[in-house]
């Protein structure tokens, strides 16, 4: 893993300063090509003999739906041709905490048993950006086990009032 997150990051900070601009804009993108780069199938085709870095671009510029600029391409054919394109969602990873380290702010994944809706999302965030002290960038992933209630991951802090973790600390306490 830190070999991963060695090589991905020289490729990030290149990306972040070349994209002073507008960050958000390539966050766009990338996280696209993130999603696409990390299909076990495409990778498979990409470290493939017969295959072409000019047909791994266009298998990849084909499935992508996001807009890609000269930037983009450019920065696709460069990963392509160094055999990167594995590294591409930890760029995506690393290039998103250099734009929240610049903005101040975080990502926060909330985990829900259920789905939330857009007021009462907002209301969370609201309240978890109290909580942190910081802007937060809020995603919401289902996760039935947790029963109710909802944990939260900001960066390395977790806080987490779900029934699931209040559950096993009933159990722990009662086989204490």
């Amino acid at each position: 893993m830190a070999e991963l997150a060695t090589i991905a990051r020289p490729y990030a900070e290149a990306l972040f300063k070349a994209s002073a601009a507008n960050p958000q804009a390539v966050l766009v993108w990338l996280d696209e090509l993130a999603r696409v780069a990390a299909e076990p199938q495409l990778l498979q085709f990409a470290d493939s003999p017969k295959a072409t870095s000019e047909q791994v671009y266009g298998v990849i510029a084909g499935v992508v739906k996001a807009a890609l600029d000269a930037h983009a391409q450019n920065f696709l054919r460069m990963l392509i041709a160094n055999n990167r394109l594995a590294f591409v969602p930890e760029v995506a990873v690393q290039y998103r905490a250099l734009v929240n380290a610049q903005s101040g702010s975080s990502d926060a994944v909330v985990y829900s048993a259920f789905p939330i809706d857009g007021a009462a999302l907002a209301q969370t965030a609201e309240v978890l950006e109290r909580k942190f002290g910081r802007k937060l960038h809020v995603s919401v992933v289902l996760q039935p086990e947790l029963i109710g209630g909802v944990r939260v991951v900001v960066g390395d802090e977790v806080l987490d009032t779900s029934v699931k973790a209040r559950l096993e600390q009933m159990k722990v306490a009662l086989t204490a």
